[in-house]
């Protein structure tokens, strides 16, 4: 197999219920539709982490979020190696444009070039949020997000609009040259993430198309109690139908938004002459509850949250109009994306090659089946998932109760089966393997010193930050080592000293 150009698009915050091709019969989504009908759509799909820098991190490396120590968005780690290095050694031009929410003065990550700068991560710490462009409580993971929605326009809008420009004329631009070399763009969008504001047109076509979720009392009654803490210090309590309305509709306009910035970077990889040589792939980072068991965002284990869309197309040469039922990690992408582009696998990396799924429809006998997700909420306890074949069972941690669900005869997880005595056997098989090299104690160890670390440097630069630093130059005539030895002796002195220098 010749080695194809690598175009993968990355979403923020996209639940899998909100797609057409995913079963969704109100949001147009008619560009990424098509994509899966000449592709390949995977339906048991897990993030590793679901939230923003921790599941970005884990894709990029193909390691999970304990391996990384990443449970924060406040995370910086420039040491350990993405596939975006892995391909460029291979030969690629590995190329960013957009969102990917990479923390700190590393915005590259492997990445070669980088075109159009995030719109977080790289920020200035002396300054609120996103330097004042947008409201900071509508995109967080509080109440007023929901409260604060509707019609209108934000900055992460336009700054998708600028990054689907710039991925376009990118594209155009490979199709005139004659680099020899394949490239790996990423694009990052930041929506359909809220703010839950989308054009009025938008808003106004979903308003009255869009259901509520039911929450019935006896069912918020009946949550596992760390979910009933995670309402609380999110102040879900506070919000009523009309919000829950009027945000779902803003963001499946953010969706139909985001499916045509995407169908415009699909007609210029056509455009360009090089959609027959290029894999397409979408997916997100993470999902979005959008009110689902009377929850919203993400950081909980429930399927809209922790299970993302997954889309890969290469007409002629990979699968078309197939469905995957197997159970994929996010983990998986780095490893597949390798072996594609004949490139060495990342050290460490834990996930598998999705190569045999994507070019048969048969399941491999040896697919273990199985992904692990895993989190460390504000002001919450560190917690872990395992999906395994047709279960799902959570963990909390200094909870004694688990959340355990039968996916196949409960997709919509309505059945918590954690206290079911006919259960038992199946909740402690999976218990055994999700806490297999897994520490909770540890983990609330590592993140609360990880974020008072992070406060005391953000303090540092309110207070000081860097300035210019003094460059020292060598004297001349500083070195005077003699004439050099030849390269014989300086050989035999190599294989005496061991140093190699």
């Amino acid at each position: 197999m010749s080695r194809p150009n690598l175009l993968i698009i990355m979403s923020d915050q996209h639940s899998p219920h909100i797609l057409g091709c995913y079963g969704d019969p109100v949001v147009r989504t008619p560009r990424l539709d098509a994509l899966a009908a000449q592709g390949v759509r995977f339906e048991s799909t897990y993030c590793a982490a679901p939230l923003c820098v921790p599941s970005r991190m884990t894709w990029l490396t193909g390691r999970s979020a304990s391996d990384l120590h990443c449970w924060i968005n406040d995370f910086e780690d420039s040491a350990t190696p993405t596939f975006a290095h892995a391909l460029a050694l291979a030969g690629y031009g590995t190329v960013l444009c957009g969102r990917m929410h990479f923390e700190g003065p590393d915005q590259h990550h492997g990445f070669v070039r980088r075109l159009v700068g995030d719109v977080t991560g790289a920020r200035d710490t002396t300054r609120p949020l996103f330097e004042n462009r947008i409201p900071e409580h509508t995109n967080g993971q509080t109440w007023e997000s929901v409260r604060d929605s509707g019609p209108g326009r934000s900055s992460y809008m336009a700054y998708d609009e600028a990054v689907t420009r710039r991925a376009c004329a990118y594209l155009r631009e490979r199709g005139k040259a004659d680099e020899g070399s394949p490239f790996c763009l990423v694009v990052g969008y930041v929506l359909p993430h809220n703010p839950y504001i989308c054009p009025r047109e938008l808003f106004d076509e979903y308003m009255d198309k869009v259901a509520v979720p039911t929450v019935l009392p006896e069912e918020l009654e009946e949550l596992h109690p760390a979910m009933k803490e995670w309402r609380r210090v999110r102040g879900v309590d506070l919000l009523g139908a009309d919000d829950f309305r009027r945000a779902r509709a803003a963001y499946y306009g953010l969706v139909t938004m985001m499916d045509g910035n995407i169908g415009a970077l699909l007609d210029a990889l056509q455009e360009s002459g090089l959609a027959k040589e290029t894999v397409v792939v979408y997916l997100s980072d993470h999902g979005e509850m959008l009110g689902e068991h009377g929850l919203w965002w993400k950081e909980n284990f429930y399927e809209a949250s922790v299970r993302v869309p997954m889309l890969w197309s290469w007409p002629g040469r990979l699968a078309q109009g197939a469905e995957v039922d197997a159970v994929t990690s996010l983990l998986d992408m780095a490893p597949t994306l390798l072996e594609l582009a004949g490139a060495d696998p990342l050290p460490g990396a834990r996930g598998r090659s999705l190569r045999p799924l994507l070019e048969e429809r048969k399941v491999p006998e040896d697919w273990p089946n199985v992904a692990f997700a895993e989190m460390h909420p504000r002001r919450l306890w560190p917690a872990r998932m395992v999906r395994a074949g047709r279960w799902k069972l959570s963990h909390y941690h200094a909870f004694d109760r688990r959340q355990l669900f039968d996916l196949r005869s409960d997709p919509e997880e309505r059945h918590d089966l954690g206290r079911s005595a006919d259960h038992a056997q199946v909740r402690e098989q999976l218990l055994s393997l999700l806490l297999d090299g897994w520490d909770g104690d540890r983990i609330a160890q590592v993140v609360a010193l990880q974020r008072e670390q992070v406060r005391l440097v953000h303090r540092w630069h309110r207070a000081a930050s860097a300035g210019e630093g003094e460059v020292w130059r060598v004297p001349e005539g500083s070195n005077d080592f003699g004439p050099p030895h030849p390269p014989h002796e300086r050989r035999q002195a190599e294989e005496v000293t061991g140093t190699g220098i």
